[in-house]
Order: structure tokens, then C-alpha cells, then sequence
């Protein structure tokens, strides 16, 4: 079984919000360090937004103000939700919790279009 798992991505359009999910097996994400990162189409995978062990929180410039990342213990999952959405956030995203060893979730795609 994946020990991360991934839901929510789909098309939207420019304006509009997503929720991204990512449920942990296995993994108690509170002891984590965990985030979501993307790769856009071409391009290397980036950091989008963090939660360190310390509970600093962290967002890619791009997305600071729109992107909220968080955390539900009781559900063991993490959260990415994403508002006013643009052509440039389309990427495939993956969440990924790590303390002395790491997982990634399988990817989901976003699509913005204009």
C-alpha cells in the first residue's frame, strides 16, 4: 500500500480554487516534516509550500497569499488548498512527508486554463 495518497486535483478555470489531499499510511505526519511540491510541464520539480517539523510554515513566492498549506491530525492528512488559480499553477503536484526517510504521494494533475 502507498503511504501516501493523493486526491483532488482536476481542471479548473483562472480565478477559480482546489483542494489537494493527501492521506498518510503508515506515517504519523505530526512527527513530520511534510509539503507539496509540483512539476509544471518541461520544467524541474519545485517547492511549493512546507510545514517543518517545528511547525514553521513556508510558501514558494508565487504562491504566498494564495496557497494554504495544513495539516489534519485526526485524519492523518495533509492539505493543499490552492485559490485564484492561474495558467502557471497547471503542474503535476506531490505531497511528501520525511523525517529520516522520506515518501512521496503518486502525483496528481492540475490543470488551469484561461
Amino acid at each position: 500500500q502507498e503511504r501516501l495518497v493523493e486526491s483532488g486535483g482536476g481542471l479548473v478555470q483562472a480565478g477559480e480554487s482546489l483542494t489537494l489531499s493527501c492521506a498518510a499510511h503508515e506515517i504519523i505526519l505530526s512527527f513530520t516534516t511534510i509539503a507539496w511540491f509540483r512539476q509544471p510541464p518541461g520544467k524541474e520539480r519545485e517547492l511549493v509550500a512546507r510545514i517543518g517539523h517545528n511547525g514553521v510554515v513556508t510558501y514558494e513566492a508565487a504562491v504566498k497569499g494564495r496557497f494554504i498549506i495544513s495539516r489534519d491530525d485526526a485524519k492523518n492528512t495533509m492539505y493543499l488548498q490552492m485559490n485564484s488559480l492561474k495558467p502557471e499553477d497547471t503542474a503535476v503536484y506531490y505531497c511528501y512527508a520525511g523525517v529520516l526517510e522520506s515518501w512521496w504521494g503518486q502525483g496528481t494533475q492540475v490543470t488551469v486554463s484561461s
